[in-house]
């Protein structure tokens, strides 16, 4: 891991002032984006046992599979929700409160769900409270924290933190369901929740004010564009370009099509025969594929153009999904690695390719605000399609009509980024007049 933060800290490019303007040692730089890998990571991964907790808990609750898929969609409605909030909180605390708050809330969270006697009280704790946590930790704050020290080469840059989709899911689903090995699932609740609370003590001895500051380049960028009288970009003012409705549309359906797959994909495959742990390694496997899909898909789309890099990994996503919907009929290992190695791969791949396009539409603006706001469309999106599964999957005894959702969501996310011009040629946003 170390050795990849240092491969993309120097990237091809020599540093540029914006990168060595305040602290010239790239070990800072390291710590930054290794910082924002490891958020992300528990961001992510955390939420993303809930995979491997679905079938105990709805057994525990009582809950049919939509009411207990419900979880998973507040959670991501309220991840979504909290989103510009969190850009807000990076933009105008710093890393110190945005990151302290989220590992409490979701380290909160967990703790207090093992305790889960009911649905509600199931919802507030792992639907909720994880959504605020899991939304302090993500890629608003990494994105808001990167975009103050990287100019270039930030596909590369941008895509480390990214990679805790694979990371998270490669490590933590798997970890959790070898706990429930030996304890109850309300004792892998307690134990994932105090070791996030754990954390926090080592995070808080960490420079943060220092790596909230930015380079005194960034610095200058915002007080040239402020002294020019042309506005800093805002909110406001992005919400009035089809720009940003465009990539507003990439993120929906793109995290449609995910998460229609991704919290029902453990089951399904324990529904169609497989082992627990098979099921439950698969779904880690393709994590930890996403996490090298990620990174390449970064570095590919600095070299040989964003559209490109959209357009081959959405094909790739496509691929895993038809094969994980062949196994719905022909449940066999083939179809199994042809859905983890073409679904996996390019899990996530998408994130920081639209990250680095908020960072370029939407120079020098209040990026950690602009990009949270756009989040609520990831929330929106993956919370629609994790429900929509869940009820096609009642309605219909299988998934069948749950993932073929997906691969039409996928279709149409593609659809959204190839309609913008901004996007498609990589240019900043036309200021509304």
């Amino acid at each position: 891991a170390e050795c990849i933060l240092t491969v993309a800290s120097s990237s091809n490019d020599k540093p540029d002032r914006s990168d060595t303007a305040q602290d010239p040692s790239r070990a800072f730089l390291v710590l930054l984006i290794g910082l924002t890998l490891v958020m992300n990571t528990l961001g992510r991964g955390v939420t993303e046992t809930f995979a491997v907790f679905l079938l105990p808990v709805e057994k525990a609750l009582g809950a049919t599979r939509s009411e207990i898929s419900a979880t998973y969609s507040i959670y991501m409605i309220v991840n979504g929700f909290a989103a510009p909030f969190a850009g807000q909180l990076i933009d105008r605390l710093g890393a110190r409160a945005t990151y302290g708050a989220g590992l409490i809330l979701l380290g909160s969270a967990y703790v207090l769900g093992s305790y889960a006697e009911t649905l509600w009280h199931y919802y507030l704790t792992v639907g909720v409270l994880s959504g605020l946590g899991a939304a302090c930790l993500g890629m608003v704050v990494a994105s808001s924290l990167l975009s103050r020290w990287f100019t270039r080469g930030m596909g590369t840059k941008f895509a480390i933190p990214h990679a805790a989709v694979g990371a998270g899911m490669l490590i933590i689903p798997p970890f959790t369901q070898d706990l429930m090995e030996f304890m109850s699932w309300r004792g892998a609740h307690q134990v994932v929740g105090f070791v996030i609370l754990a954390l926090l003590p080592v995070v808080m001895m960490l420079p943060l004010n220092r790596m909230s500051a930015g380079s005194s380049e960034w610095q200058a960028l915002r007080a040239k564009v402020g002294a020019s009288g042309t506005p800093v970009w805002t909110v406001g003012q992005a919400l009035r370009t089809w720009a940003f409705w465009a990539l507003f549309g990439v993120y929906f359906f793109t995290s449609v099509a995910a998460y229609a797959v991704l919290p029902q994909s453990v089951a399904f495959l324990v529904e169609r025969g497989f082992d627990p742990l098979v099921a439950a390694g698969a779904f880690g496997m393709t994590g930890a594929l996403s996490a090298v899909g990620i990174v390449s898909d970064g570095w590919f789309s600095d070299r040989f153009g964003r559209r490109n890099a959209v357009v081959i990994s959405k094909i790739s996503t496509l691929t895993g999904i038809l094969s994980l919907l062949a196994m719905a009929w022909f449940p066999n290992i083939a179809l199994l690695y042809a859905f983890v190695i073409f679904f996996g791969i390019m899990q996530g791949a998408r994130g920081p390719i639209i990250t680095v396009m908020v960072a370029i539409l939407f120079r020098g603006g209040s990026i950690g605000a602009i990009y949270g706001t756009l989040s609520m469309a990831m929330g929106f999106g993956a919370s629609f399609g994790s429900w929509g599964s869940g009820l096609l999957h009642d309605l219909t005894g299988d998934y069948v009509a749950s993932f073929t959702f997906a691969a039409i969501a996928s279709v149409t996310g593609l659809a959204c980024y190839a309609g913008s011009r901004n996007l498609r040629r990589e240019e900043p946003a036309d200021r509304p007049s």
